[in-house]
């Protein structure tokens, strides 16, 4: 990788000039100093295009205008308003760090190590509310930001993972312009997100190319690396679909794992449907299997067989806390992990 040095003249204020005229201005976390809307904001576009986020924000921050009302918020609530976004863990992080702020100074701090230590907070994340709601000086190296400076500092894979991050915050602490670091940190994610993007990039408007290496190389496509992965490992799990012809019954996962928190279909159990219907006061009626699921996560890959089954309530209630009906006219509305929620809206009279 090359040195700051040697190839970073004018690289700050490059950025800088180019964000005032062609980066992004108008997004409503731009037009507030509030340190929470502002943490919010950057939850919402981990892993999660812009155009995605606007209407989210906008419904979450009408119903937790504050951190205090996100932390005195039920779970369940802050699940439903998330629903639909993606990567549920971190909502989940974001009501039990409202409840940490809550519980103790109150606010957020303008200091970013201090906010590195919230729950699902990090490094970046705690940089870009210290940049964008307090002025402060301070490195942001999310996925848009290290693709800039990979391909203009040629940043080649170090032998650990761990090294290859220690470098790149190194690189990006050196860049740091001693004033303009709001425009600056802004500007950077905007290349990445609208120019320096991960395929074809468009080098001929980029106020960087006659710095970057990679252009100068052709090495846009190679860079940055990606480190090997391995093969998604395969997982299999068989799900119970019961509805009475107006309710469905779905179970509350555990708090932590695999969707943890949301609202799933009951995983079915080596008694087979039947026991299970009448073990939560219901006879079965039908029952017929659907096509499998299948739905890729980070680190594996879930195939899910489900059986649909028609039943008859005969007056008890699911006898098992986590368990509940849902009205078929409440799916859209409810937390449910995203191919859940897409089977039962695909069933007649759902919606």
């Amino acid at each position: 990788m090359a040195d700051a040095g040697d190839c970073a003249h004018g690289f700050a204020s490059r950025v800088i000039a180019w964000q005032a005229a062609n980066g992004r201005h108008d997004l409503p976390w731009q037009k507030t100093r509030d340190p929470y809307r502002i943490w919010i904001s950057e939850i919402m576009l981990q892993q999660t295009q812009v155009q995605t986020v606007l209407p989210y924000y906008a419904r979450f921050l009408a119903c937790f205008p504050t951190l205090e009302a996100l932390a005195g918020a039920p779970l369940e609530r802050v699940l439903e308003l998330w629903s639909g976004l993606g990567y549920y863990a971190r909502a989940r992080h974001l009501h039990r760090c409202a409840q940490a702020v809550a519980a103790g100074a109150g606010k957020l701090s303008a200091d970013p190590e201090e906010n590195a230590r919230l729950p699902g907070v990090g490094r970046s994340t705690a940089a870009a509310i210290s940049v964008f709601a307090f002025g402060r000086r301070a490195a942001i190296l999310d996925g848009n930001v290290k693709r800039v400076l990979a391909r203009c500092f040629a940043a080649e894979s170090a032998a650990t993972a761990t090294q290859e991050e220690r470098r790149m915050w190194a690189l990006a602490e050196a860049l740091l312009p001693g004033s303009g670091i709001e425009s600056y940190s802004q500007g950077m994610m905007d290349l990445g997100a609208t120019v320096c993007t991960r395929h074809q990039p468009r080098c001929a408007v980029c106020p960087l190319h006659e710095i970057c290496i990679a252009c100068r190389d052709g090495r846009q496509a190679e860079l940055p690396r990606r480190r090997t992965k391995r093969p998604p490992a395969q997982r299999l799990t068989s799900m119970l679909l019961l509805t009475d012809g107006r309710r469905v019954l779905l179970e509350r996962r555990p708090p932590v794992g695999l969707w943890g928190g949301l609202l799933s279909l009951p995983e079915a159990s080596a008694d087979g449907a039947e026991v299970f219907a009448e073990r939560h006061g219901c006879r079965l009626l039908t029952s017929r299997a659907l096509a499998p699921i299948e739905h890729s996560f980070t680190h594996f890959r879930l195939t899910m067989q489900v059986l649909r089954c028609q039943v008859e309530v005969l007056g008890q209630q699911a006898n098992q806390a986590s368990l509940e009906w849902l009205p078929v006219d409440a799916v859209a509305a409810a937390a449910l992990p995203a191919p859940i929620k897409k089977l039962l809206l695909a069933l007649p009279g759902v919606g």
